[in-house]
């Protein structure tokens, strides 16, 4: 049987949780679902201003982002960049950050996710090692142009969520396996402000950005507030967008679906982990996994 690849948030905010699942996953498989893979580990290292979906900023050595890197590349994990800020214009391609952190992580396992084409064409040309995801973020909603997305030069394409249990385009669309499924979105089905809220992000990004640069001290990003924003994982479960871990491996998987993502990247490590359990872990093993993870990123080990 084909792996099952889940796409896991983040490789900075939750670092330590990831590498612990990765490792537990290595030695104890048989207490999770048959054929679990990461597939990736999504983000962006803080200050990046190509970051999109989520903000992030702080300090952060280069040493460390190497070894951050290193300690996922090391266990045969991509780290895949969330290069889709909506707001960017063309004179941020030359930021110097930005393509250092690319140069670096451009080793043939690393991957990005691209929003905007004359980015995506940037990463192409200068950073050809980079498998190119589609964002779900570009909000495809059309099934022509669904397809049409498919189509193109991408190793996977997010679909957006609201195609999540469209079973009538799900069983018909073709590509399936380069096809991304988010599988536990907290926004609401078809929201008028998802769009604004990315450009907020973005906005803030490149802003918070610039402002450390000049001195040297972290700012307030733009304000956007939303309820949806603050949701636990079991205040989305009885969500119209929502695929429970029965539909992944009873339904989804058997369609021939096999990628599927976890959204989190700002939520608590306690969130993610309950996530993490609920859908990639056998119910019968679950309360065991969960303490046993919740030992381990209790621990004070330091990984470099």
């Amino acid at each position: 049987m084909d792996k099952i690849y889940f796409h896991l948030p983040d490789f900075v905010r939750h670092f330590k949780l990831n590498i612990i699942l990765a490792d537990y996953l290595a030695k104890h498989p048989e207490e999770f679902y048959d054929n679990i893979s990461i597939g990736s580990v999504y983000g962006a290292f803080p200050n990046m201003i190509w970051n999109g979906g989520r903000f992030i900023q702080g300090p952060m050595e280069g040493r460390v982002m190497r070894e951050m890197l290193k300690q996922f590349n090391d266990r045969g994990i991509p780290c895949r960049f969330t290069l889709t800020n909506p707001v960017l214009e063309r004179k941020h391609l030359n930021d110097p950050f930005c393509n250092a952190v690319m140069k670096a992580a451009d080793n043939g396992l690393n991957e990005a996710i691209v929003f905007l084409p004359y980015l995506e064409e940037h990463i192409r040309r200068n950073f050809p090692g980079m498998k190119i995801t589609s964002s779900t973020c570009k909000q495809i909603e059309s099934r022509e142009d669904l397809i049409k997305e498919l189509e193109r030069n991408y190793s996977l394409v997010v679909l957006d969520y609201n195609f999540n249990n469209d079973f009538d385009l799900l069983e018909d669309l073709p590509h399936k396996e380069k096809c991304e499924l988010l599988i536990n979105p907290c926004c609401t089905p078809h929201c008028r402000r998802r769009g604004e809220h990315y450009r907020s992000i973005g906005r803030s990004q490149i802003k918070c950005a610039d402002y450390l640069k000049e001195h040297h001290q972290m700012c307030d990003p733009e304000p956007f507030m939303c309820d949806c924003m603050l949701k636990s994982l079991y205040q989305t479960t009885d969500s119209p967008l929502h695929i429970s871990p029965g539909a992944i491996y009873e339904r989804y998987v058997p369609m021939g679906y096999r990628n599927f993502k976890i959204e989190g990247r700002s939520v608590p490590d306690i969130n993610i982990l309950e996530t993490y359990v609920y859908y990639m872990v056998r119910p019968e093993y679950r309360d065991s996994v969960r303490l046993e993870l919740l030992l381990r990123l209790t621990r004070g080990h330091k990984y470099f």
